[in-house]
């Protein structure tokens, strides 16, 4: 990383992925070319992430071709005035992380990686998960992203006083 000052630790970066309402996955298309989605993904550990869809189509072709992925996500994301300088700048917290995606063929595991999406974004609906992973799990793909490194973390932040807060520092 080029600034060095600025980069956060895996937990950092955890809490990036956790805050964020979609993160970026970027596949490889069968013929070669980048193809980047933003995704709802959701965590179970420090290394399993999962997300849905279709059945068919070109993120499940991607994976076929070539499972490696990359995911982004920012949060924070907030144009202002250097306080300093008068520069124009960005504060923001963004975390990278890079994995390997399978599509899930376990009904245990897809009712497992479905529920921990379902709690991350609509927890308050729990009391109808049932009922929807019986009308719909045989036509859902699910996919989990096995991180193959852990995440990296980058922010640029300023205090009240108008200083950039470096790494370690926390307020």
């Amino acid at each position: 990383m080029r600034r060095a000052d600025r980069e956060m630790d895996a937990a950092f970066a955890m809490e990036v992925f956790d805050k964020a309402p979609y993160i970026t996955v970027s596949f490889t298309l069968p013929n070669g070319k980048p193809y980047g989605v933003p995704l709802s993904l959701a965590r179970t550990d420090e290394k399993t992430f999962y997300f849905h869809g279709a059945m068919e189509g070109r993120k499940l072709d991607c994976i076929a071709a070539n499972p490696n992925v990359a995911l982004s996500a920012v949060t924070k994301c907030a144009p202002m005035v250097g306080p300093k300088d008068n520069s124009f700048t960005l504060q923001y917290k963004s975390a990278m992380a890079v994995g390997v995606a399978e599509v899930v063929t376990d009904r245990q595991e897809k009712i497992k990686g479905l529920r921990a999406i379902c709690q991350r974004f609509l927890p308050h609906h729990m009391d109808v998960f049932d009922e929807a992973i019986a009308r719909s799990l045989d036509r859902t793909a699910v996919v989990r992203i096995t991180l193959s490194d852990p995440p990296t973390g980058k922010r640029k932040q300023y205090d009240n006083h108008g200083e950039e807060m470096k790494w370690g520092r926390n307020c």
